[in-house]
């Protein structure tokens, strides 16, 4: 599961960075769950939700970057250290990002605060 949590993560940082709603959206569950960690309350759930945000995020960031500083994988969970740049109000943001795959799809997504 390592390989392919890792590979999950990966696809979804390339579609990401290109605009690719499509590719984005991909490699997540239907019923995905976002959450702030470590409160574990959920910022929003669902596939649907999740591609009118990023559908908003990358139609007002176009030249949004995320650059990847770290990767840490372990069975069926990826953390990853992003460094964010382009975005429409100037600011740089240091992100880290946890994602847990299950059933060959990215089913819960913990950024932390």
């Amino acid at each position: 599961m390592k390989g392919l949590a890792a590979e999950l993560a990966q696809k979804q940082l390339d579609a990401y960075n290109n605009k690719d709603i499509r590719e984005f959206l991909q490699v997540y569950s239907e019923e995905v769950e976002i959450m702030e960690f470590p409160s574990n309350k959920i910022m929003y759930t669902g596939i649907d939700k999740m591609r009118e945000r990023y559908s908003n995020l990358f139609e007002n960031n176009p030249n949004q970057h995320a650059e990847l500083r770290a990767r840490i994988a372990h069975d069926n969970i990826v953390i990853d250290h992003e460094f964010i740049t382009g975005r429409a109000n100037g600011i740089e943001v240091e992100a880290v990002a946890m994602y847990e795959v299950t059933n060959d799809k990215i089913s819960k997504v913990w950024f932390i605060k």
